[in-house]
């Protein structure tokens, strides 16, 4: 069946990967991306996407409640999904303001809109962050959909006030949400603040790579076609007012990924740095995906040794080497700023 979905934030590393899934292999779909392009998108990114007859892109900010009234009422979307967010913990920590505005308030103008036009799916992209995170020395605790809310940084905080107003939009409004909450992602087009790809062009240029603390925090690794799809089929299985965990069942410690990067990479150890780590920094994340599986029928299928590698060849491909110089040229000051000079 034909539908017209509208993807916020569908130039940016995930929302790119979902719409990419969409016309792929939901071909009858017509798919709207609305994205502001904060530094975090690189416009090359949707370069292939521009040439789909299927694909609209409006270069807009969610939190313009006038412009967002004039693309629902044009585009008539059956489905919205908001990756639209500022996610990068350190710069939440530097300036909150921009992260409570577009994460809040810009979700907030999306659900108005959807309630508007009478739209019969709004899905919230959320983060496993907004449950605080777990001791290192309890492998037997992991994150539920019942989990309570715990935030540490005004990252995580801005978007479990967005999933919270979710929730409220449906019981108050009876607006069809639902909520998904996903560990880290890995991948191609991921910009390089992350983790990741950070490493993965530090080593390439042989240059330190910087690592908060001793790299012990661990966190649970999803690739992000296998997120994407989990999405897909929250909005085509999922019951309305459920929140649902996406998780990877593949926890490692940072510092054991910056080694696997290296190794990958034939680079050596002694190119990792240790700097001073991020305030407040949480030490474990681990979702239990139970529900995702038996409601869903969703599991994540990319093994993590396949994924890594799978992700490092396209960051050395000309295509990935490219977009990642971009990347890099475009926000020089910033990684400067936080990865080399921290007391």
């Amino acid at each position: 069946m034909k539908k017209t979905i509208l993807v916020t934030g569908g130039t940016g590393f995930i929302g790119n990967c979902f719409c990419k899934l969409l016309l792929q292999e939901r071909p009858e779909w017509k798919v709207i991306n609305i994205d502001v392009c904060t530094y975090a998108a690189n416009p090359h990114t949707i370069d292939e996407e521009l040439k789909n007859p299927n694909y609209v892109f409006y270069k807009e900010d969610i939190r313009d409640r006038k412009k967002m009234d004039e693309i629902f009422a044009k585009e008539r979307p059956n489905i919205v999904v908001n990756f639209a967010a500022e996610s990068h913990v350190d710069r939440s920590i530097k300036n909150p303001t921009i992260f409570l505005e577009t994460n809040i308030l810009g979700t907030a103008v999306l659900m108005d809109c959807s309630r508007k036009y009478g739209v019969e799916r709004y899905h919230q992209v959320g983060t496993d962050e907004v449950y605080g995170d777990l001791p290192l020395d309890r492998k037997d605790l992991f994150f539920t959909e019942s989990t309570p809310i715990h935030t540490s940084s005004p990252y995580s905080t801005s978007k479990a006030s967005a999933d919270l107003l979710a929730l409220a939009y449906h019981r108050t409004y009876g607006l069809p949400v639902t909520v998904s909450r996903c560990s880290n992602n890995y991948g191609p087009y991921q910009f390089p603040e992350k983790l990741i790809p950070l490493m993965i062009a530090k080593a390439t240029n042989n240059e330190k790579l910087p690592v908060y603390g001793q790299g012990l925090n661990v966190r649970d690794w999803l690739y992000v076609e296998d997120h994407c799809r989990g999405i897909l089929a929250v909005l085509e299985k999922g019951k309305v007012g459920e929140v649902y965990n996406l998780g990877g069942h593949n926890e490692k410690a940072n510092i054991d990924i910056v080694k696997i990067i290296l190794k990958e990479l034939g680079k050596g150890e002694e190119l990792i740095s240790y700097v001073a780590d991020r305030h407040g920094h949480d030490q474990r994340y681990a979702i239990d995906p139970h529900k995702a599986n038996v409601e869903l029928d969703w599991d994540p299928i990319t093994r993590f040794e396949v994924g890594i590698k799978k992700t490092i060849a396209w960051y050395q491909s000309d295509l990935g080497k490219k977009w990642l110089a971009e990347c890099i040229e475009s926000e020089q000051e910033w990684l400067k700023a936080n990865y080399e000079n921290r007391d």
